[in-house]
């Protein structure tokens, strides 16, 4: 008989540290208003300074108004924000549920071999971020993410030739 694999937390620290998401972001409420059927199809998560991140936008809501489809982008300055969020055991959840929707969150664990509890408390940070949703059903909560594609995407660019930055 196989033994299901325990919830051992090999992540490190960061997974319980703060997540600062960008300002613009966080209070844009872009989503708040819409129902997850109709969310875009596509949720960018983005590691972008603050400049290359509004000029992206900026470019979105010029495609958006010609009525092209744009992605929902979450972005973060701090690449360490964005690897705080989508930790392993995160990342693992996501590809689950996107795989094949739980019928609740009991399920959700089974399936993964976790805690529920820790698989709970995954799912509440992804859904403060709008990447995964619940639907109630009967007494269980079904996770459910509403895109069809997530991409992740860290810029590394070299400083401007103007900054003053000195070698590490």
């Amino acid at each position: 008989m196989s033994e299901k694999p325990t919830d051992t937390t090999d992540e490190s620290d960061t997974e319980n540290d703060p997540i600062a998401i960008d300002e613009t972001e966080a209070t844009a409420g872009f989503l708040d208003d819409v129902e997850p059927a109709e969310y875009p199809s596509v949720l960018r998560i983005t590691s972008q300074s603050d400049e290359s991140h509004r000029q992206s936008a900026l470019d979105r809501l010029d495609r958006w108004e010609a009525g092209e489809a744009v992605p929902h982008v979450l972005n973060f300055e701090n690449p360490s924000d964005l690897r705080a969020l989508l930790t392993d055991r995160r990342v693992e959840l996501l590809r689950s549920i996107m795989a094949e929707r739980p019928e609740s969150i009991r399920g959700l664990a089974e399936r993964v071999g976790r805690d529920v509890k820790t698989v709970h408390d995954d799912l509440q940070i992804l859904a403060e971020y709008d990447i995964v949703h619940f639907e109630q059903d009967g007494r269980a909560k079904r996770p459910f993410v509403p895109y069809e594609t997530i991409e992740v995407n860290l810029e590394i660019t070299t400083p401007s030739g103007t900054d003053d930055i000195a070698p590490a």
